[in-house]
């Protein structure tokens, strides 16, 4: 792994001053006051009034200015944070979120790639290789008999022959679990949000590294709970940051990204991985262990779902590392929770989508998914190498095998400002803050290396990029200059 001196930290940040609101309370007869301001703050956000990091008043400031107890404008703040439109962190104060419906629009869309050369959204490398393969499934169906898994409706968490070939998939990723525990998918985003539902409630502390996943970040607005970003190492998150978290109360789950997280590349050692889940056993935590990525990395490492049983969540999916397109997950639960996970797959999607099952099913059975993973693998590594020849010194985190790069800005621009100068240069990349989960993240862009980008197109975008780092920003921007 790529991995300069400390990318995860830097210099203490300057803290906005807080923005001037003085809200007009409207309170409706039965309605406490903590629910009037609540209402309000959420209004007001709506509104754009109050926009996305602005540093909200102090409880004690606020409290004074609109008469109001402290613990009155504590709980809508809380409440607030639980809804997904605050955020408060530890020493800075309370700030604004941008929520995830907010971002969707610049972040999470697919471009045509004779539009823009896209860096921006982490896919698989989708080559001649991966469309053959396609056809050759799609023909072999269409002249086969298809009752099995088209005629099913019932609502069960997959087919019983489905259901044994993931066992064989998952063994490979040193999961052992009987077919009873294990619920096929619609991917990994699904079966994340399947493992949370079933544990956590509104309110309830979620930990996760303090850069990750942007769709982590999003469900913690969907399901209300408090999602608290750890200070992380070139192996992920730190095992004394998350025995103080536990140490401290309140922690009901972590969500953890093991192998090439998504910015940051890290992968966890069998080291690091034992040490999370002693850590998880002793507090009596749950762990939703993120392995999307698993299949990429050959080493032999270890499952902490299969050290904590009674405690671990595996996901992992057919996505990011067989075929684009191929939104299929297994996701496998402890034994006391199979009744529940299933029953929340009925109610959010009724089963997992039987035709991709079959597509996975049939290409685990004949060994074409381990073909495309292989293929994926040399794609990976080619495009790393020519990232690190073209980007040097500017990546501050990567690894081998990872579809992404996580990029250093440098001192004289910022994040908005770099951006924008590669968007008018027909370059997408990601900013940090959609992953951002916690404070200590030291900032940055993403890079993505996969998606249908040939290696002229790949290329051009990253000798882009370098040469975007390289000048000294517009005028415009000028204000940037350190």
């Amino acid at each position: 792994m790529r991995q300069q001196s400390n990318p995860f930290a830097r210099e203490p940040m300057t803290v906005a001053k807080p923005v001037v609101w003085r809200p007009q309370l409207a309170k409706h007869k039965g309605e406490t006051k903590h629910a009037a301001l609540t209402e309000r703050i959420l209004a007001d956000i709506d509104a754009g009034i109050l926009k996305p990091m602005d540093r909200m008043p102090t409880h004690r400031d606020l409290a004074r200015d609109l008469g109001l107890s402290v613990q009155t404008v504590s709980l809508s703040y809380k409440e607030a944070e639980r809804l997904g439109y605050l955020s408060g962190e530890i020493g800075r104060g309370t700030f604004v979120k941008e929520r995830v419906t907010d971002r969707a629009g610049r972040m999470m869309l697919d471009h045509s790639a004779n539009e823009v050369l896209d860096l921006s959204i982490v896919r698989g490398v989708y080559l001649d290789a991966h469309e053959n393969a396609s056809r050759d499934i799609l023909r072999e169906l269409s002249e086969g008999d298809n009752a099995s898994f088209m005629r099913p409706c019932r609502p069960i968490a997959g087919l019983d022959r489905h259901r044994e070939t993931a066992r064989d998939w998952l063994r490979t990723l040193n999961v052992d679990a009987t077919a009873e525990r294990i619920l096929i998918t619609n991917g990994a985003a699904h079966g994340i949000f399947l493992a949370l539902s079933c544990i956590v409630r509104p309110g309830d502390v979620v930990l996760c590294e303090n850069l990750t996943d942007h769709g982590i970040i999003g469900l913690s607005n969907v399901l209300g709970f408090a999602l608290k970003g750890l200070p992380t190492d070139e192996e992920g998150i730190l095992p004394e940051a998350l025995a103080a978290a536990c140490a401290a109360g309140g922690v009901r789950a972590l969500v953890f990204i093991p192998t090439l997280n998504n910015p940051t590349g890290h992968v966890a050692g069998a080291k690091r991985r034992r040490e999370i889940a002693a850590i998880a056993k002793r507090y009596g935590i749950f762990v939703v262990e993120d392995e999307v990525y698993r299949p990429m990395i050959e080493e032999d490492l270890p499952s902490i779902c299969d050290m904590i049983p009674d405690l671990g969540f595996f996901v992992t999916s057919f996505t990011k590392t067989v075929l684009t397109g191929l939104r299929v997950g297994y996701l496998v639960v402890p034994r006391s929770y199979s009744i529940r996970a299933a029953s929340i797959l009925r109610v959010t999607s009724w089963s997992g989508t039987y035709l991709a099952g079959e597509i996975a099913t049939r290409w685990v059975e004949n060994g074409m998914a381990r073909k495309l993973v292989g293929i994926q693998r040399g794609e990976a590594r080619k495009r790393q190498q020519v990232a690190s020849d073209i980007l040097e010194d500017h990546i501050a985190s990567s690894h081998p095998l990872s579809l992404c790069a996580w990029l250093k800005v440098p001192p004289h621009w910022t994040e908005e400002s770099l951006i924008r100068s590669l968007a008018n240069q027909n370059v997408a990349v990601t900013p940090s803050e959609p992953f951002i989960a916690g404070p200590g993240h030291g900032g940055g862009i993403r890079i993505c290396l996969g998606g249908r980008l040939n290696e002229a197109s790949l290329v051009k975008a990253l000798t882009t990029v370098r040469q975007a780092f390289e000048q000294l920003p517009p005028v415009y921007d000028i204000g940037s200059i350190g």
